[in-house]
């Protein structure tokens, strides 16, 4: 299966659409993510805190021909935002994959209580330098992080991962990525935990596609150009996951799940304004 890319301002571009892999861990993780290669998959989503690189690094080894088509993501958690932390971690990172590099390191949480983000940013910056990394990025940067760091060291995000779903619809701030080219990774895209798979509305578009809601709402990501990172185990799952480039929603439709977007619309009130993980 082709999957369509989204690029960002510098030229580069990214699946649109990938594999989180939150959960899949040790020889069932490595047998999920390698079905998911096989199946079309070319977007690897993991973090430190994950506690997979091992079971996706495993997976992508055993892939055949296609390393130079996949990007293996890992990110910084925060404890190791120092300078020097950081690039201990990301060295670590990628000797736990065994690759012999990962191609896209994110920071995974701003912490602007702890405010070193701008050092571990000028980490990322030295490791890709070093080639430890092809591409740098962040996860759950605001805006106002995000100007920051190009403002300090000139350097601005592939991609910024945020948590976007029909109820957290994130319009602004995927205006404000659009503005400066910054790709949009959504997180949590099908709405872990909630009942947006049963709404009416979305069950309606589905019906009327002959798809699946959860179909339907990733098509939607995909008219929006959020490139989603569902997580999946099942391989019928992945492959249905996959499956949804030729869902032509109407802008009526991608307006109506829109509309859906509500104040407290968070799955786990995680602010990045206020918000620290560690």
């Amino acid at each position: 299966m082709t999957i369509p890319h989204l690029s960002a301002a510098d030229g580069t571009s990214l699946p649109a659409i990938g594999l989180g892999t939150y959960q899949l861990n040790g020889s069932a993780g490595v047998d999920a993510i390698g079905h998911a290669i096989r199946a079309g998959y070319r977007l690897l989503d993991s973090a430190v805190n994950y506690e997979n690189e091992g079971a996706v690094g495993r997976a992508v080894r055993e892939a055949t021909g296609v390393r130079d088509e996949l990007i293996v993501t890992s990110k910084l958690p925060g404890r190791h935002h120092d300078y020097d932390e950081a690039l201990t971690t990301i060295e670590e990172s990628v000797f736990r994959t065994g690759l012999d590099r990962i191609d896209l390191y994110l920071i995974h949480w701003p912490n602007p209580k702890v405010d070193r983000y701008v050092d571990a940013w000028r980490a990322l910056i030295e490791a890709r330098e070093r080639g430890l990394v092809r591409h740098i990025g962040l996860s759950n940067f605001l805006p106002e992080h995000i100007d920051r760091l190009v403002a300090e060291t000139g350097v601005a995000p592939l991609v910024n991962q945020i948590e976007v779903h029909p109820y957290f619809p994130q319009q602004e701030a995927l205006d404000y990525h659009r503005e400066h080219g910054i790709l949009v990774q959504g997180w949590s895209p099908l709405g872990h935990g909630n009942d947006l798979r049963q709404h009416p509305v979305i069950a309606e578009i589905a019906a009327a596609h002959g798809v699946s809601t959860a179909q339907t709402i990733l098509a939607w990501h995909v008219a929006r150009q959020v490139i989603p990172l569902p997580k999946a185990a099942s391989p019928q799952r992945q492959v249905e996951n996959l499956a949804v480039f030729d869902i032509a929603l109407t802008d009526a439709q991608v307006e109506a799940i829109t509309a859906l977007g509500r104040s407290d619309g968070r799955l786990s009130d995680q602010n990045p304004a206020v918000y620290e993980e560690f």
